[in-house]
């Protein structure tokens, strides 16, 4: 297997005839999924999504793709192809939109009207093309044909993509329900067709690629959530994505089912289930939806809230009732269900949740004690289905962390893939496929683009280190004031400190050595006050190290008079 390497330079110029494959985001981590194809001088996107901060990335709201490596190339892109409406592979496109609105945006018809309803909010009227399962493209060089794929989303799909360089396959997202909700499977039909004419590069899902056997169908849900509906005293608060139109069909027939009403709470959720509905893929009984704002009127033991929130997402309706600071709240005798499956990184955030809403008196139903989410990726089983089907010449897996990928390389070699045709790579690597021959050739620049309010590119790493030592060891500021002709100091520093458990007046033993170190540099020719502040800074650091053992931000101010 290749694996690529720090020391990769800058790729060589693509040969002619070559395919080229850049990942922009999604190789080595969950989100941000992006793949960047290159043939006979055009560009073809696959997904373009977000990847949502963590913890140590405190203010951040979303992290896009690196676009750099489209700048000055972006006249080249042919069309930006969507596999499903998923954040994590369409909530970055407004954003490259804005660097060329005109370029198009290719899939299915729910996928196209999530994205289509998040463009009106930055204000751009997209050119799309809805295409569904079967329907075949030309998209320039590229001619692009679109499989059926299950997901937890409907209306997803695989494309295969030919070229003069031959024919790659990207799955998308997917698994192989084989009973899903609407009973659109996974078409291995077309994979076995497709395999047949040759899959010269399968890029395919890695999510699940640890997890043994196969993962259990959407339809084992309904019966667990029956269930807690029917041991529920009082109010009940279900948190799924929202975009998870199967889970929101399954709670809307339990209510029925209970003689409940459904209430959906946030805009996204709104969104997506409006969209749904009238594209047929939300089936609503009858005077089960009501709007949140008439809950009041409806007793606890009839009501069902649908919210976001299932990944402990700080702003999201499900953390803000945890910490009561929401018009909806929850106690004793109410029921919460979690119903998704939890994203790495996000553990300790849901789990505070969970624990915040047990302290309140809730009954918390959550994947760890209750089947209430089943997986939308492949596990294991399926993706070596997939392997024998296609027996493709070359593998590159996709979407996963680090140990998602190589567990997925793996599989494709035990299916009988030779190990130097299959290439796990990472953000920015650059893999040719060259006479049927896919390798890593060299790598890009690809860093977090981190989005803060309506500043997009403009934090970066040195900004975030100060915003965590600012939460995490608060900070100092010395004021000190000098004398210009003489250097002494004219009066005693003014320290003032934030997120310090000590009294200010703690600081008393550091003011002598502060007006000590600063008059013995000016008299050392250290005049300029800039260079007044750095002694400032290094005196109260070591004090402050020594002393507190803590290492804060340090605001030195000298001035003059």
């Amino acid at each position: 297997m290749s694996h690529p390497h720090p020391e990769l330079g800058l790729p060589p110029e693509l040969p002619d005839g070559a395919l080229r494959v850049v990942a922009l985001g999604g190789l080595g981590e969950i989100g941000r999924n992006m793949s960047v194809l290159e043939h006979a001088g055009r560009l073809l996107v696959i997904d373009c999504g977000v990847l949502f901060p963590e913890d140590h990335q405190p203010g951040v709201d979303l992290i896009l793709p690196d676009f750099d490596y489209l700048h000055g190339r972006l006249d080249d892109i042919e069309a930006i192809v969507l596999t499903h409406g998923h954040e994590d592979h369409i909530g970055a496109v407004p954003y490259l939109l804005r660097l060329r609105e005109d370029i198009p945006l290719v899939g299915s018809q729910l996928t196209l009207a999530f994205v289509e309803a998040k463009l009106r909010e930055h204000r751009i009227t997209p050119l799309t093309l809805a295409v569904r399962e079967g329907q075949v493209e030309r998209l320039g060089v590229f001619e692009c044909e679109f499989v059926a794929v299950n997901h937890s989303i409907p209306d997803a799909l695989a494309v295969a993509v030919r070229t003069g360089a031959g024919t790659v396959l990207h799955t998308g997202d997917f698994k192989m329900d084989q009973l899903p909700l609407d009973g659109r499977v996974t078409d291995l039909r077309a994979f076995a067709r497709l395999g047949e004419a040759g899959v010269d590069l399968f890029m395919v899902d890695s999510t699940n690629a640890e997890v043994p056997g196969f993962v259990a169908s959407e339809r084992e849900i309904g019966p667990v959530l029956d269930g807690v509906f029917a041991t529920s005293e009082r109010s009940i608060v279900v948190a799924s994505f929202a975009s998870h139109v199967h889970r929101v069909q399954q709670v809307l027939d339990a209510a029925h089912t209970h003689g409940r009403r459904v209430a959906l709470v946030g805009r996204s959720m709104v969104r997506n289930m409006t969209i749904a509905a009238e594209l047929g893929h939300l089936h609503v009984p009858d005077g089960v939806l009501i709007d949140v704002k008439k809950v009041d009127t409806v007793p606890d033991d009839e009501i069902v809230l649908m919210c976001t929130g299932s990944q402990g997402e700080p702003m999201a309706a499900l953390s803000r009732i945890a910490n009561r600071d929401h018009k909806i709240s929850v106690g004793p005798g109410d029921t919460v269900i979690l119903a998704s499956s939890l994203i790495p990184g996000n553990e300790n955030a849901v789990y505070r949740v969970i624990n915040g809403l047990t302290r309140l008196g809730a009954r918390v139903v959550h994947g760890g004690n209750a089947k209430v989410h089943v997986s939308g990726h492949a596990s294991a089983g399926e993706l070596l289905y997939c392997y024998n089907i296609l027996r493709p010449r070359n593998v590159m897996p996709v979407h996963g962390e680090a140990r998602h990928l190589v567990a997925n390389a793996a599989l494709a070699v035990r299916t009988g893939v030779p190990a130097d045709h299959v290439v796990v790579a990472e953000d920015g690597v650059v893999v040719d496929l060259v006479e049927g021959r896919a390798r890593v050739v060299g790598a890009v620049p690809c860093g977090y683009v981190y989005v803060d309010g309506a500043s997009v590119g403009e934090i970066g790493e040195v900004e975030l280190k100060d915003r965590r030592i600012l939460g995490e060891e608060g900070f100092v500021s010395i004021f000190v004031v000098v004398d210009s002709a003489t250097g002494k100091v004219l009066s005693e520093p003014q320290i003032q400190t934030r997120g310090f458990a000590e009294q200010d007046a703690v600081f008393d033993d550091i003011r002598p050595q502060i007006v000590a170190a600063v008059e013995d540099a000016a008299r050392g020719g250290s005049a300029d006050t800039y260079q007044l502040q750095q002694v400032v800074r290094r005196i109260v650091g070591r004090w402050v190290s020594g002393r507190l053992r803590r290492r804060p931000m340090i605001i030195p101010v000298v001035v003059e008079a």
